[in-house]
Protein backbone atom coordinates (compact mmCIF):
# COMPACT_ATOMS: atom_id res chain seq x y z
CA UNK A 1 0.00 0.00 0.00
CA UNK A 2 1.12 3.22 -0.74
CA UNK A 3 0.61 6.98 0.88
CA UNK A 4 -1.39 7.79 -1.68
CA UNK A 5 -3.87 5.05 -1.47
CA UNK A 6 -4.37 6.03 2.82
CA UNK A 7 -7.80 6.88 2.02
CA UNK A 8 -8.77 3.71 1.43
CA UNK A 9 -8.08 2.47 4.78
CA UNK A 10 -10.95 2.80 8.15
CA UNK A 11 -8.58 5.23 9.70
CA UNK A 12 -9.36 7.66 6.48
CA UNK A 13 -12.34 6.51 5.65
CA UNK A 14 -14.55 9.96 4.62
CA UNK A 15 -11.46 11.82 3.86
CA UNK A 16 -9.80 12.77 0.54
CA UNK A 17 -6.35 12.26 -0.60
CA UNK A 18 -6.33 16.17 0.12
CA UNK A 19 -7.09 15.80 3.56
CA UNK A 20 -5.21 12.92 3.84
CA UNK A 21 -1.76 14.50 3.39
CA UNK A 22 -2.95 17.15 5.43
CA UNK A 23 -3.45 14.75 8.33
CA UNK A 24 0.00 13.06 7.41
CA UNK A 25 1.53 16.63 8.11
CA UNK A 26 0.48 17.44 11.19
CA UNK A 27 0.43 13.87 13.14
CA UNK A 28 4.20 13.63 12.40
CA UNK A 29 3.77 10.41 10.01
CA UNK A 30 6.30 8.76 10.15
CA UNK A 31 7.48 5.32 7.76
CA UNK A 32 9.33 2.42 9.01
CA UNK A 33 10.61 -0.85 7.93
CA UNK A 34 10.76 -3.95 10.11
CA UNK A 35 12.35 -7.96 9.58
CA UNK A 36 10.06 -10.73 10.34
CA UNK A 37 10.49 -11.44 13.94
CA UNK A 38 11.40 -7.58 15.28
CA UNK A 39 9.51 -6.25 17.92
CA UNK A 40 7.83 -3.04 16.67
CA UNK A 41 6.28 -1.89 20.02
CA UNK A 42 7.25 -3.73 23.37
CA UNK A 43 5.09 -4.54 26.28
CA UNK A 44 5.13 -1.63 28.73
CA UNK A 45 6.13 0.37 26.38
CA UNK A 46 4.17 4.04 26.59
CA UNK A 47 3.20 5.47 22.86
CA UNK A 48 1.34 8.50 21.57
CA UNK A 49 1.56 6.97 18.10
CA UNK A 50 -0.65 4.48 16.50
CA UNK A 51 0.91 2.36 13.64
CA UNK A 52 -0.85 1.68 10.38
CA UNK A 53 0.67 -1.36 8.46
CA UNK A 54 1.42 -0.29 4.85
CA UNK A 55 2.68 -3.94 3.81
CA UNK A 56 3.06 -7.03 5.70
CA UNK A 57 1.79 -7.79 8.63
CA UNK A 58 1.89 -7.37 13.15
CA UNK A 59 1.19 -10.33 15.46
CA UNK A 60 -0.11 -9.08 19.34
CA UNK A 61 1.48 -11.16 21.57
CA UNK A 62 1.36 -11.74 25.25
CA UNK A 63 4.41 -13.05 27.30
CA UNK A 64 3.90 -13.54 30.94
CA UNK A 65 7.10 -13.61 33.33
CA UNK A 66 7.55 -17.36 32.65
CA UNK A 67 7.44 -17.10 28.90
CA UNK A 68 4.57 -18.42 27.93
CA UNK A 69 3.12 -17.09 25.11
CA UNK A 70 -0.91 -15.61 23.74
CA UNK A 71 -1.23 -14.50 20.70
CA UNK A 72 -4.02 -12.05 20.95
CA UNK A 73 -4.63 -10.98 17.06
CA UNK A 74 -2.71 -10.30 13.89
CA UNK A 75 -3.22 -6.91 12.04
CA UNK A 76 -2.82 -6.76 8.29
CA UNK A 77 -1.94 -4.37 5.55
CA UNK A 78 -4.15 -1.43 5.86
CA UNK A 79 -4.87 -1.76 9.37
CA UNK A 80 -3.63 -0.58 12.61
CA UNK A 81 -2.50 -0.93 16.06
CA UNK A 82 -1.62 0.46 19.70
CA UNK A 83 -4.84 2.97 18.72
CA UNK A 84 -6.21 2.44 22.45
CA UNK A 85 -2.41 3.21 23.96
CA UNK A 86 -1.90 6.01 21.59
CA UNK A 87 -5.18 7.74 23.00
CA UNK A 88 -4.43 6.77 26.37
CA UNK A 89 -0.32 7.97 25.70
CA UNK A 90 0.76 7.20 29.78
CA UNK A 91 -0.58 3.58 30.18
CA UNK A 92 2.14 1.26 29.15
CA UNK A 93 1.03 -1.77 26.78
CA UNK A 94 0.00 -4.79 27.55
CA UNK A 95 1.34 -6.90 24.46
CA UNK A 96 4.01 -6.67 22.16
CA UNK A 97 3.51 -5.75 18.34
CA UNK A 98 6.01 -7.64 16.39
CA UNK A 99 6.16 -8.12 12.42
CA UNK A 100 5.14 -11.05 10.92
CA UNK A 101 7.18 -10.74 7.74
CA UNK A 102 8.68 -7.44 6.32
CA UNK A 103 6.54 -4.95 6.90
CA UNK A 104 6.41 -1.35 6.72
CA UNK A 105 4.43 0.64 9.22
CA UNK A 106 2.93 4.34 9.28
CA UNK A 107 3.12 6.19 12.43
CA UNK A 108 0.68 8.62 13.05
CA UNK A 109 1.48 10.88 16.83
CA UNK A 110 -2.81 10.76 17.57
CA UNK A 111 -2.10 11.06 21.42
CA UNK A 112 -1.56 15.26 20.58
CA UNK A 113 -5.34 15.04 19.48
CA UNK A 114 -6.54 13.78 22.96
CA UNK A 115 -3.97 16.08 24.72
CA UNK A 116 -5.31 18.79 23.04
CA UNK A 117 -1.98 19.85 21.16
CA UNK A 118 -3.46 19.22 17.41
CA UNK A 119 -3.75 22.19 15.35
CA UNK A 120 -5.12 19.51 12.83
CA UNK A 121 -8.36 20.92 10.37
CA UNK A 122 -9.99 17.57 10.07
CA UNK A 123 -9.04 15.48 13.24
CA UNK A 124 -12.87 14.67 13.41
CA UNK A 125 -12.45 12.44 10.91
CA UNK A 126 -10.15 10.58 13.02
CA UNK A 127 -12.02 10.51 16.02
CA UNK A 128 -14.57 9.18 14.49
CA UNK A 129 -12.91 6.47 12.86
CA UNK A 130 -11.13 5.50 15.59
CA UNK A 131 -14.12 5.05 17.69
CA UNK A 132 -15.42 2.47 14.90
CA UNK A 133 -11.86 0.86 14.53
CA UNK A 134 -11.94 0.28 18.63
CA UNK A 135 -15.40 -0.98 18.58
CA UNK A 136 -14.38 -3.67 16.05
CA UNK A 137 -11.39 -4.45 17.49
CA UNK A 138 -13.79 -5.36 20.81
CA UNK A 139 -15.49 -8.09 18.63
CA UNK A 140 -12.69 -9.32 18.11
CA UNK A 141 -11.51 -9.66 21.46
CA UNK A 142 -15.32 -11.42 21.89
CA UNK A 143 -15.08 -13.82 19.44
CA UNK A 144 -11.46 -14.99 21.01
CA UNK A 145 -13.57 -15.22 23.84
CA UNK A 146 -16.07 -17.74 22.29
CA UNK A 147 -13.34 -19.91 20.65
CA UNK A 148 -11.12 -20.59 24.05
CA UNK A 149 -14.57 -21.04 26.21
CA UNK A 150 -14.33 -24.77 25.29
CA UNK A 151 -12.35 -27.13 27.07
CA UNK A 152 -11.17 -29.34 24.36
CA UNK A 153 -8.79 -28.46 21.62
CA UNK A 154 -10.90 -29.90 18.92
CA UNK A 155 -14.06 -27.66 20.66
CA UNK A 156 -11.93 -24.49 20.46
CA UNK A 157 -10.38 -25.24 16.67
CA UNK A 158 -13.53 -25.76 15.26
CA UNK A 159 -15.18 -22.84 16.90
CA UNK A 160 -12.65 -21.00 15.24
CA UNK A 161 -12.66 -22.19 12.04
CA UNK A 162 -16.11 -22.18 11.88
CA UNK A 163 -16.57 -18.39 12.53
CA UNK A 164 -13.66 -18.10 9.97
CA UNK A 165 -15.79 -19.67 7.44
CA UNK A 166 -19.06 -17.46 8.54
CA UNK A 167 -16.61 -14.01 8.63
CA UNK A 168 -15.31 -14.53 5.25
CA UNK A 169 -18.42 -16.01 3.29
CA UNK A 170 -16.24 -19.51 2.65
CA UNK A 171 -15.82 -22.68 3.79
CA UNK A 172 -12.51 -22.26 1.90
CA UNK A 173 -10.34 -19.60 3.52
CA UNK A 174 -7.20 -18.78 5.05
CA UNK A 175 -6.25 -17.88 8.13
CA UNK A 176 -3.16 -15.39 9.34
CA UNK A 177 -1.49 -17.74 11.88
CA UNK A 178 0.99 -20.23 11.18
CA UNK A 179 0.38 -23.56 13.41
CA UNK A 180 2.08 -22.19 16.64
CA UNK A 181 0.74 -18.97 16.24
CA UNK A 182 -2.81 -20.38 15.95
CA UNK A 183 -2.04 -22.47 18.85
CA UNK A 184 -0.94 -20.04 20.80
CA UNK A 185 -3.99 -17.67 19.97
CA UNK A 186 -6.40 -20.62 21.17
CA UNK A 187 -4.46 -21.37 24.04
CA UNK A 188 -3.20 -24.57 23.43
CA UNK A 189 0.20 -26.74 22.85
CA UNK A 190 0.93 -27.10 19.17
CA UNK A 191 1.48 -30.68 19.14
CA UNK A 192 -2.43 -31.60 20.62
CA UNK A 193 -3.46 -28.65 18.39
CA UNK A 194 -1.45 -30.39 15.18
CA UNK A 195 -2.96 -33.83 15.99
CA UNK A 196 -6.50 -32.75 16.60
CA UNK A 197 -6.30 -31.51 13.42
CA UNK A 198 -4.93 -34.67 11.55
CA UNK A 199 -7.66 -36.70 13.01
CA UNK A 200 -10.10 -34.09 11.55
CA UNK A 201 -8.85 -34.56 8.42
CA UNK A 202 -8.96 -38.52 8.62
CA UNK A 203 -12.21 -37.86 10.23
CA UNK A 204 -13.12 -35.77 6.28
CA UNK A 205 -14.00 -32.94 7.66
CA UNK A 206 -11.45 -30.62 7.75
CA UNK A 207 -8.78 -30.34 4.71
CA UNK A 208 -5.88 -27.83 5.19
CA UNK A 209 -2.33 -26.66 3.61
CA UNK A 210 -0.11 -24.81 5.91
CA UNK A 211 -2.85 -21.83 6.49
CA UNK A 212 -5.48 -22.44 4.06
CA UNK A 213 -8.37 -24.88 5.12
CA UNK A 214 -11.53 -26.17 3.70
CA UNK A 215 -14.26 -27.68 6.12
CA UNK A 216 -16.56 -29.79 4.29
CA UNK A 217 -20.25 -30.21 4.60
CA UNK A 218 -21.88 -32.83 5.82
CA UNK A 219 -23.42 -33.73 2.53
CA UNK A 220 -19.86 -33.47 0.88
CA UNK A 221 -19.04 -36.24 3.19
CA UNK A 222 -21.99 -38.77 1.99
Amino acid sequence: MDLQDLETTDLFRGASREEVAEMLRCLDAEVRRYQKGETILRLGDRTRRLGLVLSGGVTLEHDDIWGNRTVLGHVGEGEVFAETYACLPGEPLMVNAVAAGETRVLFLDVGQIFSGESGCLHQRVLVRNLLSITARKNLSLSRRSFYTSSKTIRGRLLSYLSDQAVLQGSSHFSIPFDRQQLADYLGVDRSALSNELSKLRREGLVRAKKNQFYLLKQEELL
